[in-house]
């Protein structure tokens, strides 16, 4: 799948996510709605594999405070360990999914994640940048 021209230079890492969001569409155009999120992470599990990408299904994180484990999280994908890719399968981008998602970013502290849902009126997507990581400060 070739991306078009992207005219836009303030997009973060655009044909990776162009990618990501085009394997989301693959999967509904053949799988269709109706079915468990699980089985929509399966099939873009085999996209990802299929097209050579680097990721991690289900990959675990541990959230620190001062060297101990104050809690964890399991991301639904991590790819080219640049972008977080979260999947759903509701109606709506929820306030608790975004906020799921940027604690995913902050935590691992990645640049990009990528929302997918899965509706019955089709793929949704939502971008979410961590603007901390994009503009680092330093001390």
């Amino acid at each position: 799948m070739k991306s078009p021209d992207l005219k836009r230079d303030d997009l973060v890492y655009p044909e990776l996510s162009y990618k990501l969001v085009g394997y989301a569409y693959e999967v509904f155009n053949e799988l269709g709605y109706g079915h468990p999120e699980k089985v929509y992470q399966r099939a873009y599990a085999i996209l990802l594999k299929q097209n050579n990408h680097a990721f991690q299904e289900q990959k675990y994180y541990a959230l620190t405070f001062r060297g101990e484990i104050v809690g964890k999280g399991f991301l639904d994908f991590e790819v080219e360990e640049k972008v977080v890719v979260e999947l759903k399968k509701n109606g709506l981008f929820s306030g608790k999914n975004i906020g799921q998602v940027m604690e995913y970013l902050i935590s691992t502290n990645r640049k990009l994640a990528i929302l997918i849902n899965f509706t019955a009126q089709g793929v949704r997507t939502k971008r979410l940048i961590n603007f901390e990581a994009l503009n680092p400060t330093s001390e």
